[in-house]
C-alpha cells in the first residue's frame, strides 16, 4: 500500500510579506509556464522557473541551496507542490509553498502584474518618470534623418535582435556597450544621440545611461521604438550585420570620466580579486552571482573561472531571468576601464534587488575560456535512446511517435515531421491520443527529453529519447515540418513577441498600453520600491 507524500511546508501571504520586509535572502519562484505567468498575472518580485525547465535552470538561477525559496503557482497548489518536492530532492533545504498562490496574494489586496520581465520594464517606466528622460517621436526622427541632420541612431538591443530588423542607418550598440562605444560615432559634442529599441524600456534605459555617464552630447530616447516606427508607416531593414563600433583606448579620458562620475553618484563598490575569492569561500552562507558583462566573444576568449555570461544591458532588461535570490551578492566583471560594469551596477543598485559590486578583470586572472557551460544540480538520468538513423527507419515503417518538448514557438519554426508538441509539466495528460508504438521524445538538445523520459518510463513500455535531440536531426539536414501541426497541449507555454502577432499593430498598441500602465501599478504597489540616487550619491 503506497503512502501519500508528506505534507509540504507552506507560508501565508502575511508571513511572506514579513520575510520580504525583513530583507534577507529570499527567492520567490513561479513554476508555471512563462506564457501562463505573463498572461495570467504574477507577483512582481517573483522569478520564472517553469517546472518543465526546472532542472535545466535552477543551478544558475538559485546557486545557494540553503537560501529560502517560496514556490508559487496560480493557487490550487498542485504545480507548486510538485516543484517544491523536486527542489527538495535536489538539495534545496528551505522550500515552502505560498498557500493559495497568486490568487491569495491578490485576495489580500496586493498588486499583481502581467507580462514578461515586468519588474525591469516597470523600472524603465519609473526611470523615465523619475528622471524625465527626454524623447522624440518617430515622425520627428524620420524628418531629421531625411534632412540629413547631425545625429546618430543607436540600437540598444542585442546584436541578434538588430540583425532581425533595424532602422536604416542605425548602429548596433547593446545598452551596456553604449558608454564604451558611443564616442567613435560622434563627430562633435553637438551631435544628437538617439537611442532606440523594439518598444520602450531599452530606449529609455539606454538614453538615460548616456546622460548618467556624463556624455556631453544631447541624448534622446525614441518614444515607443520601432513599434511606433512601423505604425507610422515607416520601413525597417532586415539582415543588416551588427558591427559594434570600435571602443576608444581604455585609458581614454572620456571613459575615465564616465566611470568616475557613475561611481561617485551611485556609490559603486569596486572590489579586487581577493574579495571575490573571499565571497567564493562564503557561498554556503551568502548567495553569489558573478556575471561577466562584456560581449560574448570577449567572455569566450577568456574569463574569470566560474563566472556566468550575460550582456549588461540584458541583465538589466531581464533581471528576473538571471538572479533568482533577492538580497544576494552580485559581482559584475568587466575589463579595461570598467565602464560596462559601472553602468550595469548603476542600474542594479537602483533596481534594489541585491548587494552589488563591480570588478575589473586582470588579464592574468582570465584563465577559463569557451562558452558558459550548462550548470545542472544533478546528473541527467540515463535512459534508452535512438540515433537519428534509427528514428528515420522507424518513422518510415510507421513504428514510432515523436513527442517534441521544445518551446511552442520553436516547435512551430520547425520540428520532425509528424511530431506532436507537448509541455513536459503537463504530461502524461494528452498522451492518450498517441498510437501504442514506440514513443520517441525529443527536445532542442535532448536534455529535457531525458528528464521527461525518466518520469514517463513507468507509464509506457516502449519509450526512448532521440540522441542529441532535434539539433542532431538538423545536423543531418533532415526535413522539418513547420507550424502548429499537432498539439497535445495548448501552445501557451512561451511569451510571444508582438512582432509575431497576426495583427502586429494591434499587438503593438496593447503592449505599449501595458508597459505605460506599469507606472500606475507601481504607484499603487505597497511592496515594491526602487532606489533613486541624486548627484551626491545618496539613495532615496
Amino acid at each position: 500500500m503506497s503512502s501519500s507524500p508528506a505534507p509540504l511546508p507552506s507560508v501565508s501571504v502575511a508571513r511572506l510579506l514579513e520575510w520580504i520586509r525583513e530583507g534577507g535572502e529570499l527567492a520567490l519562484v513561479d513554476v508555471r509556464e512563462e506564457g501562463v505567468i505573463a498572461r495570467d498575472a504574477h507577483l512582481l518580485l517573483s522569478v520564472p522557473l517553469p517546472l518543465s525547465q526546472l532542472e535545466l535552470r535552477v543551478a544558475r538561477l538559485l546557486p545557494r541551496r540553503a537560501a529560502r525559496v517560496v514556490v508559487i503557482d496560480a493557487g490550487d497548489g498542485e504545480l507548486a507542490a510538485r516543484a517544491a518536492r523536486r527542489l527538495a530532492e535536489l538539495g534545496y533545504a528551505d522550500v515552502q509553498v505560498l498557500a493559495g498562490g497568486v490568487e491569495a496574494w491578490q485576495d489580500a489586496g496586493l498588486e499583481v502584474y502581467t507580462g514578461s520581465s515586468a519588474y525591469s520594464k516597470a523600472f524603465g517606466e519609473f526611470v523615465e518618470h523619475r528622471y524625465g528622460t527626454p524623447h522624440l517621436s518617430v515622425e520627428d526622427l524620420h524628418r531629421r534623418l531625411a534632412r540629413g541632420d547631425d545625429l546618430v541612431v543607436l540600437d540598444g538591443r542585442t546584436a541578434q535582435e538588430f540583425e532581425d530588423f533595424s532602422i536604416a542607418g542605425a548602429h548596433a550598440v547593446p545598452n551596456a556597450e553604449l558608454p564604451l562605444r558611443v564616442h567613435s560615432l560622434l563627430p562633435s559634442p553637438d551631435t544628437l544621440v538617439v537611442v532606440n529599441c523594439a518598444g520602450r524600456t531599452r530606449s529609455i534605459i539606454g538614453a538615460q545611461a548616456l546622460i548618467n555617464a556624463g556624455l556631453p552630447n544631447p541624448v534622446l530616447s525614441l518614444r515607443n521604438g520601432t513599434m511606433d516606427w512601423l505604425m507610422a508607416g515607416f520601413e525597417l531593414q532586415h539582415g543588416q550585420a551588427a558591427q559594434l563600433p570600435a571602443p576608444p583606448s581604455q585609458d581614454s579620458p572620456a571613459l575615465q570620466h564616465s566611470v568616475a562620475h557613475l561611481s561617485r553618484r551611485f556609490a559603486i563598490d569596486w572590489i579586487d580579486g581577493a574579495t571575490i575569492g573571499r565571497f567564493e569561500t562564503e557561498r554556503e552562507a551568502r548567495s553569489l552571482y558573478v556575471f561577466d558583462v562584456r560581449t560574448r566573444a570577449e567572455y569566450e576568449a577568456g574569463h574569470l573561472p566560474g563566472s556566468a555570461w550575460i550582456e549588461g544591458g540584458q541583465l538589466v532588461q531581464e533581471l528576473d531571468k538571471h538572479v533568482g535570490t533577492r538580497h544576494a551578492r552580485i559581482v559584475l566583471v568587466d575589463d579595461g576601464s570598467g565602464v560596462r560594469a559601472a553602468i550595469t551596477a548603476s542600474w542594479l543598485l537602483q533596481l534594489a534587488w541585491g548587494e552589488v559590486h563591480a570588478h575589473v578583470l586582470a588579464s592574468e586572472a582570465a584563465t577559463e575560456s569557451g562558452p558558459e557551460p550548462l550548470r545542472l544540480p544533478a546528473p541527467l538520468p540515463v535512459v534508452d535512446s535512438w540515433s537519428v538513423e534509427r528514428l528515420v527507419e522507424a518513422l518510415a515503417r510507421g513504428e514510432a511517435e515523436v513527442i517534441d518538448l521544445a518551446p511552442s514557438p520553436r516547435y512551430e519554426e520547425g520540428h520532425i515531421p509528424g511530431a506532436a508538441f507537448a509541455v513536459r509539466a503537463r504530461l502524461p495528460h494528452g498522451l492518450d491520443s498517441l498510437r501504442d508504438t514506440t514513443w520517441v521524445l525529443s527536445s532542442p538538445d535532448g536534455r529535457l527529453a531525458r528528464l521527461a523520459a525518466a518520469e514517463l518510463g513507468a507509464r509506457h513500455a516502449k519509450l526512448v529519447v532521440l540522441e542529441g535531440g532535434t539539433a542532431a536531426w538538423l545536423a543531418q539536414q533532415r526535413p522539418l515540418e513547420r507550424g502548429a501541426t499537432r498539439l497535445l497541449h495548448d501552445a501557451d507555454d512561451a511569451v510571444r513577441s508582438p512582432y509575431a502577432a497576426a495583427d502586429p499593430h494591434a499587438a503593438f498598441r496593447d503592449y505599449l498600453r501595458w508597459e505605460i500602465d506599469l507606472l500606475d501599478q507601481l504607484q499603487r504597489d505597497t511592496v515594491v520600491r526602487f532606489a533613486t540616487f541624486d548627484e551626491a550619491a545618496s539613495p532615496a
